[in-house]
């Protein structure tokens, strides 16, 4: 016997169920069945996977009494059920309108099957499948439930550091395949016990089919280790005591999160500070501040409503907040040298948010590895490279199959800046509705800030900041997150887009992988990616108008193989022009001339004042650049080495102690200015071109004149906002997409809204990607499919 629960047409008006009582065996019966109740199938694709979207619907088919199943599978979610389709399209609507917390559905599907009668609604395990084609969910930082729990005295999970649930907790972090189940990921070795299992199978739970859920008694174990690799034997919650206290008494630890190493010290004491900045070879170079919660950090900064909404949320990502107005007792000096803007981040894990609490203080956290190096996530790697930085490693045994820095935000006029792209926000998917592609498309990126963006199917992948390919580490990490991104999506890769720098890592692995699989290969110059990035997140492609394309970054290969990074380009009708740029000085040096913004003062001088900055440099050094520059015929038109110029001019920086660290200073320098009565060096100025030289001139003339340094440097600031304004009025263009390192520069981006507020100007900038190079992945995928079949304009 079968009781089978049909409701009326006019369910929503009655609500009445009419219930059949049938003998399986009677034939009568099972046709008259068939004649009333359909079969439905219902496709949910998206962030749905990860989420607790499968317990979600099981809980909602019960409340409608439908029977069927629910399964994950490579394209979403899909449930099969009975009942009419009114009522099933009823149900859609309520999914639609509240589905889970984390969940993001980017379409569904309902169609009518064949019939097939089911006894109950139930969760059906999914099998392993290749050609993944719905989003790899994100880690979610650490619930208001799960912090209760470990909070909790009386709870089973208190002082659990792994405690998760379906609203929290490693996703990709931990992810070796897909549909996302427990045996697709690093969590299958550990076997549920009685008590999880429970939860697991009971619907009312919050675990209820949490894919991550454990416990003390069947979970994921901590370790502490000292430096020569003696272990520490004690209880877990008795690890957690003894790592706090050695945090408070002085000591650097190495903690394995769930998304790798963090290097964590006592952001009170100077002294530990100043030996993590030695022992890592950190001199100046920003570090983050870890808050044990809201409240703390509320009670040292002035806090935004958009910066505490950025801080609470499920990507807790590091935060750069003002700090000119810091109430707290840290050096902020010690933190962040010479800067106003300190990353603070709250805990993202149970593991962090325990230590923190007894530590009861603010710590510095940073990225676990060696400086240049990616983050390490191995417990013999970390063990073998930062024992001369570490005194003890908080270690753990589960595995993590991408790590994973922290994401970095900040916020200019209220409107989020993505600094960097990782834990939580990565990977970003696009799912562009138009794209008719039908092969399989990877984009390489560029040398710096790398990322992989893959079209394998309808939907595209940004994976995670990776960081510098001149480091043999993060060119193995590349290498190996291409690689899992093979396994999980499954397809043949049939086109390679490159950036067109011959010397790029990312150039040569891609040319290594179009000779192991026969795929075709694409040179993409590197600003038209940016520009295609920026137009790509705004749909600015199928525009009617012109679209002014501002890229300005610090290097990038030109078509003319002089170095670009100032260049204003037009898109319009599936054509980019490059219509003008900054006038081109020296590059000489190769890339030391990145690192020391002497060298870009020195090509943007004329011979003669050249001299009045000899100083800066030894007699061979001195003797070595004239002879550069005499025989020298490489150009550039980079914003980001004209940054570098004027940062030296006013004295801040002359040879860099980590990358960006002119332009950060200059900034820095910029926001102490409190007046609005900015100077436009160019004002009155005719030019084709824009003068860089002129620039240059204007900021040492002001400087001579007795002009206060804060006031050069917003003046600077404020120049290239009006020069991008007034290009757009020669060029007649209303739209004006930005890309670019130069771009991460909030006043300048202020500048830019403030100029063009109750104008018929709009300002585009990336919001889903950094301004910088991790958006170049995505640009060449763009300019593959909406610029490649088209010819350029000169």
């Amino acid at each position: 016997m079968i009781t089978a629960f049909i409701k009326k047409d006019d369910f929503s008006r009655k609500n009445r169920e009419y219930i059949f009582t049938l003998n399986m065996c009677n034939t009568s019966h099972l046709a008259y069945l068939n004649r009333i109740l359909k079969s439905f199938k219902i496709t949910f694709a998206g962030r749905v996977q990860g989420v607790g979207f499968r317990p979600f619907i099981y809980n909602l088919a019960l409340n409608y009494n439908f029977k069927g199943e629910i399964v994950n599978n490579q394209l979403g979610v899909i449930i099969y059920l009975n009942g009419s389709k009114k009522i099933a399209e009823k149900f859609i609507g309520e999914v639609l309108s509240s589905p889970p917390k984390l969940a993001i559905i980017t379409s569904y599907d309902i169609e009518e099957i064949p019939n097939k009668i089911f006894t109950d609604f139930k969760i059906k395990i999914s099998e392993t499948s290749s050609n993944t084609n719905i989003p790899l969910t994100p880690d979610f930082a650490l619930c208001a439930g799960c912090k209760i729990d470990v909070d909790n005295p009386n709870n089973r999970r208190h002082n659990y550091a792994f405690t998760t649930c379906v609203n929290c907790g490693p996703r990709y972090s931990i992810t070796k395949n897909f549909p996302f189940e427990r045996h697709n990921t690093s969590l299958a070795e550990f076997m549920m016990c009685k008590e999880c299992r429970a939860e697991y199978e009971d619907q009312k739970n919050r675990r209820f089919h949490s894919q991550t859920n454990s416990c003390e008694k069947c979970g994921i174990e901590l370790r502490l280790i000292t430096s020569n690799g003696k272990e520490i034997i004690a209880s877990q919650s008795q690890i957690l005591d003894e790592t706090a206290i050695a945090i408070k008494a002085g000591k650097i630890v190495a903690i394995k999160n769930t998304n790798g190493y963090l290097l964590c010290a006592d952001a009170k004491n100077s002294s530990v500070i100043q030996t993590l900045r030695n022992r890592k070879k950190r001199a100046k170079k920003p570090l983050a501040l870890m808050y044990p919660n809201f409240e703390n950090i509320q009670n040292d900064f002035k806090i935004s409503e958009e910066e505490e909404i950025a801080l609470k949320s499920e990507v807790a990502a590091i935060v750069l907040i003002d700090s000119s107005k810091y109430k707290g007792k840290i050096a902020v000096d010690d933190v962040a040298p010479g800067l106003q803007q300190l990353g603070v981040m709250l805990p993202a894990s149970a593991l962090m948010h325990l230590l923190l609490k007894k530590i009861g203080r603010p710590i510095v956290a940073t990225s676990g590895n060696i400086n240049g190096s990616p983050i390490i996530a191995n417990n013999e790697e970390a063990i073998r490279l930062l024992k001369d930085v570490a005194d003890l490693f908080l270690q753990h045994d589960l595995t993590i199959e991408f790590p994973q820095d922290d994401s970095v935000v900040k916020f200019s006029n209220h409107q989020q800046i993505i600094m960097r792209r990782s834990r939580g926000l990565a990977p970003n998917i696009f799912e562009d509705k138009i794209i008719k592609n039908k092969v399989s498309v990877l984009a390489m990126g560029a040398q710096l800030k790398s990322t992989l963006t893959y079209l394998p199917n309808k939907n595209i992948y940004v994976s995670e900041y990776f960081g510098n390919l001149d480091n043999y580490d993060v060119v193995n990490r590349f290498r190996s997150t291409l690689n899992k991104y093979k396994t999980i999506f499954g397809n043949t890769i049939q086109k390679i887009l490159v950036d067109k720098h011959p010397n790029y890592q990312s150039t040569i692995i891609g040319k290594e992988l179009q000779d192991e699989s026969g795929a075709s290969l694409i040179e993409i110059q590197h600003h038209k990616a940016h520009f295609c990035s920026v137009m790509a997140e705004h749909n600015l492609f199928d525009q009617n108008q012109k679209v002014l394309g501002v890229i300005w970054d610090g290097t990038g290969f030109g078509d003319d193989g002089n170095i670009w990074g100032g260049e204003f380009f037009v898109y319009y009708d599936g054509i980019i022009t490059r219509k003008n740029n900054f006038e081109n000085f020296n590059w000489i040096a190769a890339d030391k001339m990145a690192r020391e913004p002497r060298l870009s003062l020195l090509c943007l001088l004329n011979r003669s004042t050249q001299i009045n900055i000899k100083d800066k440099f030894s007699d061979v050094e001195w003797k070595v650049y004239e002879k550069l520059l005499e025989n020298n015929t490489l150009k550039t038109s980079s914003v980001g080495r004209l940054f570098d110029a004027v940062a030296c001019i006013l004295g801040l920086s002359d040879i860099c102690d980590y990358e960006g660290e002119a332009a950060m200073l200059l900034e820095n320098l910029a926001s102490k200015y409190n007046s609005s009565d900015y100077l436009d060096f160019l004002y009155n100025t005719k030019y084709s071109q824009v003068p860089t030289a002129q620039i240059t001139q204007q900021v040492i003339t002001c400087l001579k004149e007795g002009l206060a340094k804060e006031r050069i440097a917003m003046s600077f600031i404020y120049t290239l906002a009006k020069i991008i304004i007034n290009q757009a009025k020669k060029l007649n263009t209303k739209i004006i997409a930005c890309s670019g390192g130069v771009f991460q520069n909030t006043l300048l981006v202020k500048c830019l809204q403030e100029l063009t507020l109750n104008t018929d100007y709009k300002i585009k900038i990336n919001r889903k990607l950094s301004c910088n190079d991790e958006n170049i992945s995505l640009g060449q995928l763009y300019y593959y499919l909406k610029i490649s079949e088209n010819k350029e304009g000169i």
